[in-house]
């Protein structure tokens, strides 16, 4: 199975994020991505290549061209206009408000939370879409399933917005390079809020997520089962929350219910978002999924017989983030 995977990853690490308890660590680290690095190339059969140049408009195919200038730009003018050198961080937040003409005041009009912006971080972004790209590419190319090593991830990402550790969309980005009918699959513990607005009203994408229980998870405003899209994509999103200390019985069994839901939609690809919180012991999830799980879930998806992209997202255990890729991917591999 080929793995496309930057180093340019590294440049994204900001040291701190504001949450409820103040500045703390920041969990969407570094490491994430080197430990499943790790595990791949220690295993039989999978061969790591570096994305290749991909042009910057490609992602006009999902984000707005306003919001793009603000992430390449709003580092260097933050640390210009005398803020904190540490990462762009918006103490206030548009709400549908109107766009500033100043660069600086535009944090809160393209961030719907607190994750931080630093220097390196649209490179790193725009590496990682450039990885979910160039594994689109693969499979138009004939592969069978490819798997795209993203670091930040994406599912947050919304076409003007960022939130929850991503700034461009992975997932959508790679799905609307494929183009045709895609079942666009999402298993991170948390809702993948962006990657459902890019869609809402689309009857070329099926959306499907399978996530904690937003009344009392991140992202909180979006994911509940009555979102199901609209317009032409009525009846295209479908969402399945979880209660906490959902184990690998009950996740199976709604997991099903989205694999019905593939098969009569037909799809001519599956992207998934796979989200490794989802996991047993992650720092920022509550469900119960074993690893062992995890290799059904993989099994379960690899019956499709679906060219089939993976899109690395959440899980934040690093020491479990190895062998859940590999029981994830070796079904495909």
């Amino acid at each position: 199975m080929k793995v496309l995977y930057s180093e340019t990853h590294h440049r994204h690490a900001p040291a701190h994020e504001l949450t409820r308890e103040g500045y703390t660590p920041y969990f969407e680290c570094p490491q994430r991505a080197e430990s499943i690095l790790r595990s791949l190339r220690e295993a039989p059969g999978f061969q790591i290549i570096a994305p290749s140049p991909h042009p910057s408009e490609s992602l006009l195919s999902i984000h707005d061209p306003g919001y793009l200038h603000f992430l390449e730009a709003i580092y260097p003018a933050w640390v210009k206009a005398g803020e904190p050198a540490s990462g762009v961080v918006p103490v206030t937040f548009a709400q549908g408000g109107r766009r500033p003409a100043d660069l600086v005041n535009q944090t809160g009009y393209y961030c719907f939370d607190t994750t931080p912006i630093v220097e390196g971080t649209y490179a790193a972004a725009l590496e990682a879409a450039r990885c979910a790209l160039c594994a689109a590419e693969l499979l138009l190319g004939g592969e069978r399933a490819v798997y795209a090593l993203c670091r930040p991830p994406g599912h947050h990402a919304a076409a003007a917005l960022c939130g929850g550790y991503c700034y461009l969309n992975n997932a959508a980005l790679a799905a609307t390079r494929l183009g045709g009918r895609v079942a666009l699959l999402d298993i991170d513990y948390h809702h993948g809020n962006g990657t459902q607005e890019i869609f809402y009203t689309s009857n070329q994408v099926l959306f499907l997520s399978l996530h904690a229980d937003p009344n009392d998870a991140y992202p909180f405003f979006w994911g509940y089962a009555d979102e199901c899209g609209a317009g032409k994509g009525e009846g295209y999103t479908r969402n399945f929350p979880l209660p906490a200390g959902t184990g690998d019985a009950d996740y199976l069994a709604a997991l099903d219910q989205a694999l019905a839901l593939i098969r009569n939609f037909c799809p001519d690809y599956l992207v998934l978002s796979a989200g490794f919180d989802l996991l047993a012991g992650d720092p920022l999830g509550d469900f119960a999924v074993s690893l062992e799980g995890l290799q059904w879930i993989g099994e379960k998806l690899a019956d499709l017989r679906l060219p089939t992209l993976v899109v690395q997202e959440g899980g934040y255990n690093l020491e479990n983030l190895g062998p859940a890729a590999l029981n994830l991917l070796s079904p495909f591999a």
